[in-house]
């Protein structure tokens, strides 16, 4: 079985934690979906582009979480929750899922 581009795990977790938390209006569980994602994220990434690039990723990952609340007074929540969700994405891809396309 071919595994999930560390991408898509980024956006599952970003966009679908905010979801989670906004439709059930319980924020720890969106919590948990961003952490579950975040977690299957790291493991693809140290797989694929090893544990300094996987640390980094995921202080991406983290950071964005957090820059979309700012973010979010400016742009609205959604907007802020896409724009944060594209740039963790193309980080992801650029770093660590192209290269597991090469090898």
């Amino acid at each position: 079985m071919a595994s999930v581009p560390s991408s898509l795990l980024t956006t599952a977790g970003l966009i679908g934690g905010y979801s989670v938390a906004r439709a059930t209006g319980n924020r720890q569980l969106g919590g948990a979906v961003l952490a579950a994602c975040g977690a299957a994220a790291f493991a693809s990434w140290r797989r694929s582009a090893g544990l300094p690039a996987a640390a980094a990723l995921s202080a991406v990952y983290t950071g964005a979480f957090g820059l979309s609340h700012p973010l979010a007074k400016r742009l609205g929540a959604w907007p802020s929750v896409l724009a944060v969700t594209a740039a963790t994405g193309a980080a992801a891809h650029v770093v660590a899922d192209r290269r597991r396309g090469r090898a």
